[in-house]
């Protein structure tokens, strides 16, 4: 058995990750990507969302509409998060999410992920002394 290797990632690795591919694979009871999902999914989300000037506070309040009124709801938002672009990208998350949430549990999944993302954007501003800018 070999050992396993630390591989670090960087920025432009992480943004290049398919988010979509990880809800897909990564909600759901007993999915076999939730720590993808929860890792580098997360990150890769930050990063992008922080490369296109999203606020942290956008991403979570996002969570909240999806944890009130689910994945299908928050995916036929016209404007999940501000810009255009980064709307586009999330509405592309959000109707992978949707497209696999069966359950309340599932859409509490993807509310938290959401959360997670808006606490790593955060932290990585914090240290950056970025702090996005939109939302």
């Amino acid at each position: 058995m070999t050992a396993a290797r630390n591989t670090v990632r960087t920025d432009d690795d992480l943004a290049g990750l398919d988010v979509s591919t990880l809800l897909r694979f990564g909600l759901g009871e007993g999915s076999r990507m939730r720590t993808a999902l929860f890792g580098d999914g997360a990150v890769s989300a930050a990063v992008t969302l922080g490369r296109a000037g999203v606020y942290p506070r956008a991403v979570a309040f996002l969570a909240k509409v999806v944890r009130s009124g689910g994945a299908a709801y928050a995916a036929g938002l016209p404007e999940p998060v501000p810009g255009r672009e980064a709307a586009d990208t999330v509405r592309s998350w959000l109707e992978a999410g949707a497209s696999v949430a069966r359950t309340v549990e599932d859409d509490e999944s993807l509310a938290r992920w959401l959360s997670a993302v808006a606490e790593i954007m955060a932290v990585r501003g914090m240290a950056t002394a970025s702090h996005g800018g939109r939302g």
